[in-house]
C-alpha cells in the first residue's frame, strides 16, 4: 500500500504574495515615519516659540506695549524677556521678536527634510478688546502647512 506524504512549506506563489504585501506596507510606512520624525523635531522649535510667546505676552501685560527693541538673538531674548532659547544649537537656526509688534519668527535647520530646513515659523499676536492676546501660527510661505502647529 502506498502512502502519500503531506507536503510541508509554502509554494513560490504564496511567498511572492507575502513579499508583495510587505513591500506595499513598507512603501506606506516609511514616508509616514519620516514625516512623524520631522514633526517630532519641529516640536522643539514650536515649544521654544511658545515659551517666548508667553514671555512676550507677560511683557505686554506688564508694560502695555510690545518690546520696543528687536530681539534678534538668544542673549537679547534672555536679557529682555528672561527666557532662554537654544538658537543655533539643534533645530533652531535663528529666532527673533519684532520691535513694537511682538511677532516671533524662528527659522528651522537640521530636521532631515529639505522642504522644512530653512523654513520659517511665525507666531503673530493680536490683542482683543478685553486685553486678551491671541497667537496665530503661520509658515511665512516657506513651511509646508502639514508641519505647522495646530491652532
Amino acid at each position: 500500500m502506498l502512502r502519500m506524504r503531506g507536503q510541508k512549506g509554502f509554494t513560490l506563489i504564496e511567498l511572492l504574495i507575502v513579499i508583495a504585501i510587505i513591500g506595499i506596507l513598507a512603501a506606506i510606512a516609511i514616508p509616514m515615519y519620516r514625516a512623524q520624525t520631522v514633526k517630532a523635531k519641529l516640536t522643539e522649535v514650536s515649544n521654544s516659540m511658545s515659551n517666548v510667546a508667553s514671555a512676550v505676552g507677560a511683557y505686554y501685560q506688564d508694560e502695555g506695549v510690545w518690546p520696543p527693541n528687536a530681539l534678534g538673538d538668544a542673549a537679547a531674548m534672555k536679557t529682555t524677556l528672561g527666557v532662554s532659547v537654544p538658537i543655533g544649537v539643534k533645530y533652531i537656526e535663528s529666532g527673533s521678536v519684532a520691535a513694537a509688534t511682538g511677532v516671533i519668527q524662528f527659522s528651522v535647520q537640521n530636521t532631515g527634510d529639505t522642504a522644512v530646513d530653512g523654513g520659517t515659523f511665525i507666531l503673530t499676536p493680536s490683542v482683543t478688546a478685553d486685553g486678551a492676546i491671541n497667537w496665530v501660527w503661520t509658515g511665512g510661505g516657506t513651511m509646508p502647512v502639514a508641519y505647522l502647529p495646530k491652532k
